[in-house]
């Protein structure tokens, strides 16, 4: 078994719609991408994994979506972290938000070819993005749906633009019969910065035990039910670091246990904290992924778990 992630080539990567908080100027002008130092930071993030012993497969990159480079929204495999047969895992893309809709079909072709059997949801939806495993159980984080685009306001900007959460809380009871008898904890989201589940919360631990979470970001009633399930294993984030999206980590499982990839710019106490836990951890610089596109290190792949290393 090898831990294996899939991550969107960049050579085409800009901002296309515009549709998250990070994406577009305070003036509502969408953001240029500087694409070399994008490449070029593509290129350290994949090394990063593949020091680690990750099994890095690389979704070829389309003019017309690229936001294909953010492969954490195109669905999730279940079950993940099992060490089961590529035959015995099944993937479930994603029912994208309008503008991503068309990637829908990329990833449906890509994950078949990997052998997965693939499968979708009923209502919107972006994947493990917002609906990832916990120690026993699985988080499930969605928010208010809202038509995006510019609206009037009053004040010195008379108007802004309209960004929405992106998963429907209607597919929960599509989403426990895949899990079967594992609790779902659901999370709701009240800031439109964090906008999916993966920017406000991360699972490590051997087992995913432990949860690193931005109480700001969520109704208190969401909070509440994190901390009874997890008692002292709930970590929470700074406002520091929740900024700096280090919520938006990835771990990569391997030979010498678990190793955590966060982006560049998390504080001094947060790396104390993972430390005093026994994990390591490597920071890498997405910054033109994060500041431009809205995604840093998690939304930058999806992750398959361990996988047989024959195929």
């Amino acid at each position: 078994m090898k831990h294996a992630v899939v991550i969107g080539d960049p050579a085409y990567f800009r901002i296309k719609a515009g549709k998250n908080p990070y994406t577009r100027t305070r003036w509502g002008f969408k953001k240029k991408v500087d694409l070399t130092a994008a490449i070029a930071q593509w290129q350290n993030f994949k090394l990063a994994l593949e020091k680690l012993g990750v099994r890095v497969f690389v979704l070829p990159a389309s003019r017309e979506n690229p936001s294909m480079v953010f492969p954490a929204n195109a669905g999730f495999l279940f079950p993940k972290y099992e060490p089961l047969a590529w035959t015995e895992k099944r993937f479930y893309v994603s029912r994208l938000s309008p503008h991503r809709k068309a990637e829908a079909v990329v990833y449906t072709e890509f994950f078949s070819g990997l052998g997965f059997s693939v499968d979708t949801l009923p209502y919107d939806f972006e994947g493990e993005a917002d609906f990832f495993p916990c120690d026993d159980f699985y988080i499930f984080s969605y928010g208010k749906i809202v038509p995006t685009g510019f609206r009037p306001v009053v004040g010195w900007l008379p108007y802004r633009y309209q960004f929405s959460h992106r998963s429907d809380r209607r597919n929960k009871e599509t989403l426990q019969k895949i899990v079967g008898n594992r609790e779902i904890i659901e999370v709701y989201l009240t800031d439109e910065r964090y906008y999916h589940g993966d920017t406000v919360m991360f699972a490590l631990g051997v087992r995913r035990e432990y949860l690193l979470a931005y109480r700001a970001a969520m109704d208190s009633a969401s909070w509440d039910r994190l901390k009874r399930h997890l008692g002292s294993h709930l970590i929470e984030l700074s406002r520091e670091d929740a900024e700096n999206f280090a919520a938006n980590s990835f771990q990569a499982d391997t030979p010498l246990g678990p190793h955590i990839i966060f982006p560049s710019g998390i504080s001094g106490d947060l790396k104390e904290k993972v430390s005093s836990l026994g994990f390591s951890f490597t920071l890498v610089d997405v910054s033109e992924f994060f500041k431009k596109g809205g995604g840093s290190v998690k939304c930058m792949l999806c992750d398959l778990g361990p996988l047989p290393i024959q195929k």
